[in-house]
């Protein structure tokens, strides 16, 4: 997948993460979008249709793994949970609630970029054996 095309959709509500993370994801050609709570990540989730959310655990009116639950049900695009919330069961309950990764703050630039590149790897993987699947099934 193209960093030039990638739409990421950051949900946090903490100006100085917000900032941090644009000034990491932009300058590489990421397109960002961006929700301050949870009921304007769900909605922008279905009608932008990032490619990938960055989403905080704890925002002002709901949970970020009720959000990540809500979009599971209408969407299978990849979501890295980014939180301060760094106990095991935390972690736990971000992948049983549709995360594909959870990182912990404080981050750095380098370790967000990466792991945003090793998850669209993954989907671009899946995506690309998908094609070569229903092309080889289609072609007698």
């Amino acid at each position: 997948m193209d960093k030039v095309s990638t739409r990421v959709l950051v949900v946090e509500d903490e100006p100085r993460y917000l900032r941090t993370i644009e000034t990491t994801l932009r300058p590489d050609g990421y397109v960002v979008f961006t929700a301050s709570n949870g009921e304007m990540a769900i909605q922008l989730a279905s009608t932008k249709e990032p490619n990938l959310i960055l989403l905080d655990v704890r925002l002002p009116d709901m949970s970020g793994y009720d959000v990540c639950q809500q979009i599971r049900e209408f969407s299978t695009v990849p979501i890295i949970m980014l939180t301060a919330m760094a106990e095991t069961a935390d972690k736990i309950r971000g992948l049983e609630a549709g995360a594909d990764d959870y990182v912990t703050k404080p981050f750095s630039a380098g370790e967000l970029l990466a792991r945003i590149a090793a998850v669209l790897r993954r989907v671009s993987f899946y995506e690309n054996k998908l094609r070569q699947t229903i092309f080889r099934a289609g072609n007698f």
